[in-house]
């Protein structure tokens, strides 16, 4: 009876979270696409510098949070997978990211670019300064905008934010807001992205979000109201 049981686990739980496997077929395609794009080595990108830039200066410190982005997102995204209960919202969040992550694949094919705001020389020697060269020597400059590292830490906080099952969380909901912003930051302390490569991350994913809350409201709102017509 047990040998069963556990037989049957492995069904159950494809057939209760298979919707997870959307945002992992996605992630496979936007690796490819990003690789192709890495490597594509083209002749001439435009260059994203602004005065603000000359004025933020490098902090080493915030490798911490720039690097907290990889667990933040992956267990941000298995959250509303395994644990928010709500289908539309994984949905959407994923509708967001999606979108958001193939803009820029397009941006940085019809119109390439990098920035050169890297310091040649640091200013004292420390575990962050190595953390710090490893990233500059696995992660080009190039194809930088809109910045993804801002663009999926403010669509993953608007997702918590929203989300029913974190009503009430107000601890939890300002560690993400905290983290998120950290992260934000640490793009430019760390000179990986300059200001308008940041902006331009804030604006599509303040934008794409808007759209995707009116897409799926809609949604939502019909569902419901298909329903409330069946009970009749």
């Amino acid at each position: 009876m047990n040998k069963k049981k556990w037989s049957r686990y492995p069904v159950e739980f494809y057939r209760r979270y298979r919707h997870g496997l959307w945002i992992v077929f996605y992630m496979m395609f936007y690796m490819v696409g990003f690789m192709i794009l890495e490597n594509a080595g083209h002749r001439h990108y435009h260059v994203l510098h602004s005065a603000i830039d000359d004025m933020i200066p490098f902090c080493e410190y915030f490798i911490i949070p720039y690097t907290l982005w990889f667990l933040y997102m992956a267990l941000g995204i298995c959250w509303f997978v395994f644990c928010s209960g709500s289908k539309r919202e994984y949905y959407q969040l994923s509708s967001v990211l999606a979108i958001g992550m193939t803009l820029f694949l397009i941006v940085s094919c019809v119109w390439p670019n990098m920035q050169d705001l890297r310091p040649e020389v640091f200013a004292r020697e420390n575990m962050f300064v190595d953390m710090v060269r490893q990233l500059y020597a696995t992660d080009t400059p190039t194809n930088v905008l809109p910045s993804i590292h801002v663009y999926n830490s403010l669509a993953l906080m608007f997702a918590f934010l929203s989300s029913e099952r974190m009503r009430g969380r107000n601890v939890a909901k300002g560690a993400i807001v905290t983290l998120t912003i950290l992260i934000v930051l640490s793009t430019m302390f760390l000179k990986q992205h300059s200001v308008v490569d940041v902006s331009m991350g804030v604006l599509t994913a303040v934008a794409v979000q808007m759209f995707c809350e009116k897409v799926f409201h809609k949604e939502h709102a019909a569902a419901v109201c298909r329903a409330d017509s069946y009970k009749y």
